[in-house]
């Protein structure tokens, strides 16, 4: 190589630094191995740049070109543990009947017990994506945002299946951690929201919406928004569990408010195990 790389000439300033004040100086520190510089609000677009450019580099290096995204509930547990929290409930109400707290702390973990279902489907959706496509020159991989809940159980079921996942976290202020189950060369950290909603896209044949919360539906009418739009090529958007999300959105309002067109209900289907949604995705291809 001609000329030394960054690398090469960070490594020799870091060797120089103590030779003498001005060395030893911040404004003389290179600009990329500059950490106050960097976080600097003015160095907002570099950051957005990089935060696009690391994921897209390591995607490219493990051949990475298609992705099953599957999101939802952080908050909700798989079975073994929500029946746990159930039968410590139980006991708890059993000895303070009257108690309000006791009441709702019951409740809580009866949705949390029936809920549990969704995350033994997004495992067992994940599972079936994985072992479908290993050994294929261009394999699926499974994506989620890189959490607790129903991002835990598809990073777990692609784990189980011998293959590899990705997970993108995203900094908040109550700390989020990534799960166990995530490939540890294909776990990312985002600062931007944005960032990590485009990388969500960009590979996606398809995208699975478990039941959710505020962070599923910003993901679900961004993907809708989009393809109704034609700002991306149409992949299926399967809504799992028909009872939850006609409860939660109601689309058949939407049209007849004039606010969507009748055809755009086409752009969702619904799958209420993980054998259904599997069928839709495949069904797309051909």
């Amino acid at each position: 190589m001609t000329f030394p790389t960054a690398k090469q000439d960070a490594d020799y300033h870091a060797a120089r630094l103590k030779e003498n004040p001005q060395m030893q100086s911040p404004a003389y520190r290179l600009a990329y191995h500059d950490f106050d510089f960097m976080i600097r609000d003015e160095l907002r677009p570099v950051r957005l740049q990089l935060e696009l450019l690391k994921p897209e580099l390591a995607f490219t290096e493990h051949g990475i070109k298609a992705t099953i995204v599957i999101f939802g509930s952080a908050r909700v547990v798989d079975a073994k543990t929500a029946q746990l929290q159930f039968d410590l409930a139980q006991q708890n109400f059993a000895a303070n009947p009257q108690d309000s707290e006791a009441q709702q702390a019951l409740k809580r973990a009866e949705n949390a017990v029936q809920k549990s279902y969704y995350y033994e489907q997004a495992r067992q959706l994940a599972t079936l994506i994985t072992t479908h496509n290993l050994g294929q020159n261009q394999p699926l991989v499974v994506m989620t945002g890189g959490g607790s809940g129903i991002m835990e159980a598809a990073n777990r079921g692609a784990s189980e299946a011998g293959g590899k996942s990705i997970g993108l976290n995203i900094v908040l202020p109550l700390e989020q951690i990534p799960n166990a189950y995530i490939t540890p060369e294909l776990c990312f950290q985002f600062h931007y929201f944005p960032i990590r909603k485009m990388h969500l896209m960009m590979r996606a044949k398809a995208l699975v919406a478990f039941p959710g919360g505020f962070g599923t539906l910003d993901e679900l009418f961004e993907a809708l928004t989009l393809i109704q739009s034609k700002k991306m090529h149409r992949i299926p958007i399967i809504l799992f569990g028909q009872h939850y999300w006609n409860r939660i959105v109601n689309f058949d309002a939407l049209v007849e408010e004039g606010a969507i067109a009748a055809e755009d209900l086409n752009l969702i289907q619904y799958a209420e195990t993980a054998e259904q949604a599997w069928a839709l995705i495949v069904e797309s291809w051909s």
